[in-house]
């Protein structure tokens, strides 16, 4: 196949890609990453801000300063909120983080009408960034309606992937390929179903426990090292200075260390193995185990209910997907690191059951289908698309007055539908 062909597929994909996610990134695997960005610079169909970062990008302050110079050259009125921040919290931002974020995004929003796609370019200069790292993460989550961020790196960005893959916030692109497993590489992405196929097993989706060769681990002393694991896991490589951030923010830097290293010295123990490796100023799982992790067979599954074109493997895939979630990330903690992952997966769960519903519907297998909208409308009772759904669905099985029940009984409980859910009720009783 001749390189124009392989390139044009593959800025195909991206593009395909952008429809139904927030950020793309090429892979760091991809032979024809600068080609595609290239193209999509000079494709006149899009609006495409562009920064390369620089070797001064290891601060949040410099990244800062330098990309809202380089947007000011393509948007002349960008940064005018950045600018007019207070100059403690513009030289220190990340001790002011949360207001930095908002009025950055603030400055995107302004920036166009239209669909745009800002293209971060040589992403891997930031990869000692722990703060720029956090920020591109946070904004991927914030980027406007109609904004897209797509990411060349020549090395994998310390971003968490998988719930971001799983929320449907990105995607990561091996030229024409959507990955869809081995997504960091060290851990098996689903080829088993957790029952032996590996001799360690990782179960997070739900209380989250851990079993070697089928018997689970009760031997943590604490719950930090067993939650240490699963932050390890959550990422292909973590930073010290990230864990005690997570972890111990409000304990001073020596004391972190200190507490983290007997955290680790204790997860070593309890699995009996060296779990956590150390490499260039990085920590990640270590590759030389084998592990099943429920998570990465979920978000995999996910991804192939996505993009096959298989109608029965789409099926299948998202019957794993609600198979697989047996209750929330790590259910029964509240650490701010494991809610934003919890409402990630959550999402995919949600999109799973949907999507299942209506395939049931499609094959007029309406009971099925009726219990799956049941069980996401108790996940989210606010979803007035699934309020919808589930009256429509009793009223084709001739079931009118179970419809009205429902609608009756969710306002009883405090939903407020908008004039939409409500017109659609009226017509249902009406018709």
């Amino acid at each position: 196949m001749r390189l124009h062909t392989l390139i044009d597929d593959a800025y195909q994909t991206l593009l395909n890609q952008l429809d139904n996610t927030r950020v793309a990134l090429l892979h760091p695997s991809s032979r024809y990453r600068s080609m595609l960005i290239a193209r999509l610079i000079n494709d006149s169909s899009y609006r495409v801000f562009y920064y390369a970062l620089g070797p001064d990008d290891i601060k949040l302050q410099a990244f800062l300063a330098s990309i809202t110079h380089d947007m000011a050259n393509q948007h002349p009125t960008f940064g005018r909120h950045i600018n007019m921040l207070p100059r403690d919290v513009y030289e220190n931002p990340s001790d002011h983080f949360d207001t930095v974020l908002d009025t950055f995004v603030a400055d995107l929003t302004e920036i166009s009408d239209d669909n745009f796609i800002l293209v971060l370019d040589e992403y891997d200069r930031s990869d000692t960034a722990d703060d720029v790292q956090r920020f591109v993460e946070k904004l991927a989550g914030r980027l406007p309606g109609n904004g897209r961020m797509v990411i060349n790196s020549r090395t994998l960005p310390r971003l968490p992937w998988v719930s971001m893959i799983a929320a449907k916030e990105a995607v990561m692109l091996e030229d024409s390929k959507v990955i869809q497993t081995d997504f960091y590489d060290v851990v098996n992405n689903g080829n088993t179903s957790g029952n032996g196929g590996t001799p360690l097993e990782v179960f997070a989706l739900g209380p989250g426990y851990v079993q070697v060769n089928s018997k689970p681990i009760e031997t943590w002393e604490g719950h930090l090292p067993r939650l240490l694991f699963f932050f390890a896991l959550d990422r292909a490589l973590v930073t010290r200075s990230e864990i005690c951030h997570a972890f111990w923010p409000e304990l001073e830097s020596d004391q972190a260390v200190n507490v983290f290293h007997v955290t680790k010295r204790r997860l070593h123990k309890a699995l009996d193995f060296d779990v956590l490796v150390h490499d260039d100023g990085y920590y990640r799982i270590n590759p030389a185990m084998g592990v099943y992790y429920d998570v990465m067979e979920f978000t995999s599954n996910l991804m192939v209910g996505r993009n096959s074109d298989d109608a029965d493997e789409r099926f299948n895939a998202f019957q794993r997907v609600v198979d697989l979630y047996r209750g929330p990330f790590l259910q029964g903690h509240s650490d701010g690191w494991i809610d934003e992952r919890r409402e990630s997966y959550r999402a995919g769960y949600m999109e799973a059951l949907t999507k299942l519903a209506h395939m049931w519907i499609d094959r007029e297998r309406y009971e099925q289908a009726l219990v799956l909208l049941q069980k996401a409308l108790e996940e989210d009772k606010d979803r007035e698309d699934l309020h919808r759904d589930l009256m429509q669905l009793y009223t084709t099985i001739g079931r009118r007055s179970e419809a009205a029940a429902h609608y009756q009984k969710a306002k009883e409980e405090g939903i407020v539908f908008t004039p939409e859910t409500h017109d659609f009720y009226e017509h249902l009783m009406n018709d």
